[in-house]
């Protein structure tokens, strides 16, 4: 439960790489980076210095698109726009076999390199052009339209020639490629112009004799037209006159019908539309004189009686007005209706001979059609006969202006009495950041590939445990070295950190083991008592490692009686109990463990002993073997209070390590931390503030102690660790 609870309360540090994590790669992988290093720098200077030299020459040219010297037939000059591409392409035409084959054989460098190479025959001439492609460079002088043409060869006379004759076989193909390009197109324009001509001669004739089969007038072939014009000109005629009786019957039969639907309603109310909508000066009159008798017989009727002769007229007159008022509008109405009928029939009568005209225009227009369809296919032919003359007469001149400038060759090839490979300097220079390069990449593989221990942060992530103690590279005996030894302070640290995570103080049995052998488990426990008990506590140091004890070598004792003879009870505790140089320290060997004794460690014996140690002192630190070897180490973990797991710097795979902690927890070992063991404080600097101050600090200061204790008894001074060179003599403690 109180592993659990550890486990649960560490949180191992966030991982970031920081620049001196690689700075640490490299301090210690310096010995491979400084191998490669110096392997790849000098066998670069040899190589440089043994490679034969070469010379270069380099011919300049000017290049344009195929353009005149001088300004065509039409004026201007042939502008073909930018491509961004054509440079690239010429670079390519220049390194062809076109160019590079006849200059081949214009050198007569077939014949030349079977020499140079000690040949018995003439080289192959595909041969000698893939050699020649590795000695030419082709590249676009900078900021400018110039082509350069670097030719290169261990003779400086030869790359010279070589250059030259790549620009002016060049110069010349393009010259001639232009000349023929040219004198095939002027052939090719002047065979179509004669068949042209042909086709113009053949379709002249057909037209002449449609002509004159369909009568057609020059009036009409002079004005263009390809049809007749009196045929349209009725029709547009007749069209317009329909259109015109169209809307004027439309308009009359509109208001025809609407006083007509008025009339049939209210009568009243067509009166005052008729005056509105066709105003009629009869009409207007009948009006005034109906107004009038109305107004005559109002004031009768007021005056006189209904039987009286005055009345009796002006009732007449006003009947008679009303009676011609009505005979007007019903006239009006009737007149309507005529008008009507009579722009309907004028609208049929233009309809029809709309169609009669539409008729006989697309009857004459269908006639005269194959005429005029020859006369356009005629004058398409003579504009293609016209366009293709003033090709020719173009192509010819253009044919003759000269067009030495599409290739000018600038500065012509020199013989260089310099060599331009092997760059010394350079190659040196690159073999040093090569060298540089790959031996630090080579040493961050291999860290890479490493997957061992390295630094804290790996063990506590691996692991999920904290690091309780860092143990420097080459720590012997602490009784040997005495109280002030350097390496004494990584102990006090681990003691300090041990006592920090102690839970209970009646828990005092520790046995420290180690995923593989040769981890340092032995000598960490050794020293680490030695350290609780030069503190004044009673401390007993048990080598449980029955496999291969060792701590009886450090202390330099027998083995014979120990702790196999108790727990075969052939001895008693005390006679397996030993004393050593510090006063509050007992050790207990092994003793000499019999073939048919394995497993003696898990007996109730063993048990009860380590009961009986906790009372007697005040620490109990038990040895023991590796715990991927044996099971030894796998019990004494289980029956003791706590456990330490030592892991070596750099020596086994991290998956080892979290496999021997796996083992501590699965049988129920309450694991208080990991001890990291023989850090290279010179080569590690992570670590240096862990243990390499106290080392320096006490290093200095014990430097300073001799010295003056050299000067007041006038001897020199002493050796560090002479005091110790003496045998020390053990004793049993009872």
């Amino acid at each position: 439960m109180e592993t659990t609870n550890n486990k649960a309360n560490f949180n191992p540090p966030e991982v970031k790489l920081h620049f001196l994590d690689y700075w640490r790669i490299i301090r210690i992988r310096k010995t491979v980076i400084l191998a490669v290093f110096l392997l790849v720098t000098i066998t670069t200077t040899v190589v440089t210095f043994i490679l034969p030299k070469t010379y270069a020459s380099t011919v300049r040219m000017k290049v344009e698109k195929d353009t005149p010297d001088v300004a065509g037939i039409s004026g201007e000059r042939i502008s073909l726009g930018f491509d961004p591409y054509w440079i690239q392409t010429e670079f390519e035409k220049i390194q062809s076999k076109s160019i590079i084959y006849p200059v081949i054989t214009n050198l007569n460098l077939n014949h030349r390199w079977a020499e140079k190479f000690k040949e018995e025959t003439d080289l192959r001439t595909d041969l000698t052009y893939e050699l020649m492609k590795g000695k030419i460079d082709v590249r676009q002088a900078r900021n400018t339209a110039l082509i350069e043409i670097r030719a290169m060869s261990d003779d400086n006379k030869e790359a010279a020639e070589i250059a030259n004759a790549i620009a002016e076989e060049y110069r010349h193909n393009r010259l001639a490629i232009r000349e023929e390009t040219a004198t095939k197109g002027l052939a090719t324009y002047t065979n179509e112009y004669a068949k042209q001509d042909q086709l113009v001669k053949e379709k002249q004739k057909e037209v002449d004799v449609l002509k004159e089969q369909l009568g057609i007038s020059d009036a009409e072939v002079t004005a263009g037209f390809s049809f007749s014009l009196m045929e349209p000109e009725t029709l547009r005629a007749l069209e317009r006159e329909r259109i015109v009786a169209q809307s004027e019957y439309q308009a009359i039969n509109t208001l025809y019908t609407n006083l007509a639907l008025i009339n049939a309603t209210n009568r009243a109310n067509y009166r005052k539309a008729v005056v509105t909508a066709s105003p009629d000066p009869v009409l207007l009159e009948l009006l005034g004189r109906l107004t009038l008798a109305e107004q005559y017989y109002g004031e009768a009727s007021e005056t006189f009686g209904a039987e009286n002769s005055e009345m009796k007229r002006k009732k007449r007159i006003l009947e008679e007005v009303q009676r011609q008022v009505d005979e007007r509008l019903d006239g009006i109405l009737e007149g309507l209706k005529t008008r009507t009928l009579s722009c309907k029939s004028r609208v049929d009568s233009l309809q029809a001979e709309v169609n009669t005209a539409k008729t006989n225009d697309i009857t004459s227009a269908i006639k005269r059609r194959p005429y005029f369809q020859a006369k356009r296919d005629l004058e398409t032919l003579q504009a293609a006969r016209e366009r293709l003359q003033y090709r020719i007469i173009q192509e010819r001149v253009e044919k003759a202006i000269p067009t030495s400038g599409i290739v000018e060759i600038i500065d012509r090839a020199e013989p260089s009495f310099r060599a331009v490979r092997p760059n010394k300097m350079l190659n040196i220079a690159l073999g040093v950041i090569f060298g540089l390069s790959i031996g630090v990449g080579l040493a961050f593989f291999i860290e890479y590939l490493d997957t061992s221990v390295k630094t804290i942060d790996d063990v506590e992530r691996a692991l999920q445990a904290p690091v309780l103690g860092v143990i420097p590279q080459n720590v012997g005996s602490l009784i040997d070295e005495g109280p002030d030894s350097p390496h004494a302070e990584a102990y006090r640290v681990l003691r300090t950190n041990i006592l920090f995570s102690q839970k209970d103080p009646k828990r005092n049995t520790i046995t420290v083991v180690s995923g593989g052998a040769g981890e340092g488990k032995s000598t960490t426990v050794f020293n680490l008592a030695t350290i609780f008990a030069q503190n004044g506590q009673r401390v007993l140091i048990v080598d449980s490692d029955l496999r291969r004890p060792s701590l009886h070598k450090i202390l330099k004792v027998s083995n014979s009686v120990g702790l196999t003879n108790f727990l075969l009870k052939q001895n008693g505790l005390e006679e397996v109990i030993q004393t050593t140089p510090v006063p509050t320290l007992d050790f207990m060997p092994s003793g000499k463990l019999p073939s048919s004794s394995m497993g003696i460690l898990s007996s109730a014996q063993m048990k009860e002993l380590i009961r009986d140690l906790k009372r007697r002192y005040d620490w109990v630190f038990f040895d023991s073997p590796p715990i991927m070897g044996v099971s030894d180490a796998s019990i004494l973990a289980s029956e003791v209070d706590m456990v330490l797991q030592v892991i070596q710097y750099r020596r086994y795979p991290q998956p080892m390590t979290i496999r021997a902690k796996q083992m501590i927890e699965k049988v129920g070992g309450n694991l208080l931390g990991i001890v990291l063991n023989n850090i290279s404080m010179a080569s590690d600097e992570n670590y240096y503030y862990y243990s390499g101050y106290y080392y320096d600090y006490y290093s200095k200061e014990g430097e300073d102690e001799d010295e003056g204790e050299a000067k007041e008894a006038g001897r020199p001074k002493k050796s560090a660790g002479s005091a110790e060179e003496s045998k020390i003599e053990i004793k049993p403690k009872y």
